[in-house]
Parts: C-alpha cells; structure tokens; sequence
C-alpha cells in the first residue's frame, strides 16, 4: 500500500499525556487488573516475568480500557446520537459495555463468523449487532454507510487516538506495579495495544525493550515493520480470531515505527502449546490471540537472561467450542 513512514515524534497523534488523560478516565471504572508470576516460568526463561492479565479486565480483555476512554470523550451531541463500531469480538463487547454505562446507544458491525460467545456478550451489553460475511463485505465500508445513514460516530477498534491512549493504561499500571522492565512483549492485531503499551513503556522505563507479536500466518504488522511499508494480509487463517485484522492503521503504524524495538512471529501450534501452558499451570482462561506475546517467550522466539519482563495477556474471551477444529 502506501510509503508510510516516520521516526518524527511531532507526526504521531497519541503522547503520554493522552495515556495519563485516559487513566483519569478510567480510574474508578476499568478494573485494574492483576500482575501474576510463576515460578515455573521464571526458572525455564531464567528471568523475573510478570504477566500482566487483561483477561480479568471488564468485558473479558483490555478493549475495555480503549473503547471506555474513546466514548467518555465524545461531545454531549456525539453522545446522543450513538456511535458505531466494527469488530470480531473483544471490541465490540468493550463498546457496548462503555455504551451501557455511559448511556450511548451502540451499534456493532460484526462477521457472521465471529465466536458465538462474543456475539452472545455483546448483545447481553445492549448493542445492536448487524452481522456480515467476511468473504463477501468489507466492514470498513460497511459500517461508513450505515454510521452515515443514521448519523453515528464511528470508533474503530485500534486506529483512533482515544482508543490508543486507553490501551496504553495497561502497560502503565504494570509498569507502575513492578517497576522498570527490561523487556516487553505486547501481541499485536491492528496495533492499538502494542504502540500505546509502548508509548507507556517508553516513558516510564526508557530502557525497556518493546517488542510486538504477532501469528505468522497474519503476519502484516511485522512485514510492514521491517519493510517501513505498509503490508496487508487477507481474512488470515488464524486461531487468533483479534489479530486477522487485514493492515495497521494510519495511527498505529508510525506508532509501531517510532516507539517498537522489533516484531516477531508465533505459530498456531506455539499459539495453543501456551494457552494450554496458561491454563494448566497457572490456572487462569486466555483465549487464543491474549496468549502471542506469552508464546514468543515461552516458545523461544524471543529470549533474555536474567532480565525483568512484562508479558500482556490480552484477553480470556474463549469460545471453547471453535477450538475444537485447532486441536
């Protein structure tokens, strides 16, 4: 696609001090979720490793954080006449919760293919679910139409500079919590999570090496990192349902450029060898795409010795029912 590049800090949209607004937002309303260790991890990384896990956030990931952030931030006339959003699953859930709660009416654009547990969820938060066949349709252009139509604000899963900078409070907190890190690994999708973690991280720690993970069967975001072009991938075949998103955004990928160390890639066996690990060992539910960063680590893709990491665990919205054809 396009030459998109940039090493200027005066070209990116989001800074810290959009990260800090967004923990005011949030603070009292996110919960702040909690940083787990394990022994067992430590001694076979032969590092300190804390995981910081989001699966325990509100709607069941750290989409919460962004999506609450972005909405709370609207203007009283935006508010009114509702906004609208496309998504897989975990956004689209965090939206219609912050819609609820702030009192946004929320419409949600999801495919027809979308785990049955994250449909079901996000029309127990009370948003219109519209849904579509990947195949056929493309969301983007589907949800302009209909946000046009009923006059609606669209926020996008990752690209919008509101939903950035809440992400960015997750790697704040644990930051915040254990101090300095040497190393973090952040699973990357559209890159909301990843260039807002690392603005975060590199503010508070500015020695802390940031890298990004994504399945190697969507690998876009790290072709168009170590390309500094703009790559694509199409409806990836992934058990990682968050990160078949097609290309990084407008936002993210100068982001990603400025602010990331490197980006790497799992494969989907390392992808269920550790959400099993996670499940077994230290008994907490992480769905397929929460587990990237964790499998760079734990399957050797990425390594440190003696060295303080944080792992974010994106997300525990499993649908054990689809995972029946990964196993």
């Amino acid at each position: 696609m396009s030459n998109l590049q940039t090493n200027n800090a005066t070209d990116l949209q989001v800074s810290y001090a959009d990260v800090e607004a967004a923990a005011m937002r949030l603070a009292g309303i996110a919960h702040q979720t909690p940083v787990m260790t394990s022994t067992t991890v430590n001694q076979r990384i032969q590092s300190q490793v804390f995981f910081k896990c989001e699966n325990f956030q509100r709607t069941g990931s750290f989409k919460f954080r962004g999506a609450y952030n972005a909405l709370a931030n609207l203007s009283k006339e935006q508010k009114q006449k509702g906004v609208l959003t496309f998504s897989s699953g975990n956004h689209a859930q965090a939206i219609a919760l912050s819609g609820q709660l702030l009192g946004i009416a929320t419409t949600i654009v999801m495919p027809d293919d979308a785990p049955a547990v994250k449909q079901i969820a996000t029309r127990g938060y009370g948003a219109e679910v519209i849904l579509y066949c990947r195949q056929e349709t493309k969301r983007e252009e589907l949800a302009e139409k209909i946000a046009g139509e009923r006059g609606l604000t669209i926020i996008p899963p990752y690209d919008y500079p509101d939903v950035i900078a809440g992400q960015g409070t997750a790697a704040k907190e644990l930051i915040e919590e254990v101090g300095e890190l040497d190393l973090l690994l952040v699973c990357c999708g559209g890159g909301g999570l990843l260039s807002g973690c690392a603005i975060a991280a590199n503010h508070l720690s500015p020695n802390c090496r940031i890298i990004g993970v994504e399945p190697a069967v969507a690998d876009d975001a790290t072709r168009s990192f170590h390309s500094k072009t703009l790559q694509t991938v199409h409806n990836p075949n992934t058990i990682a349902d968050g990160a078949r998103t097609p290309y990084l955004g407008k936002l993210t990928f100068p982001l990603v450029l400025h602010y990331v160390h490197d980006m790497v890639t799992v494969s989907e066996a390392a992808i269920l060898n550790t959400m099993f690990f996670l499940w077994q060992r230290m008994k907490i539910v992480v769905e397929p795409t929460g587990t990237l960063a964790a499998a760079a680590l734990l399957e050797g893709v990425v390594s440190a010795t003696d060295a303080k990491i944080g792992v974010i665990i994106s997300g525990g919205n499993v649908d054990l029912k689809s995972l029946k054809n990964f196993i």
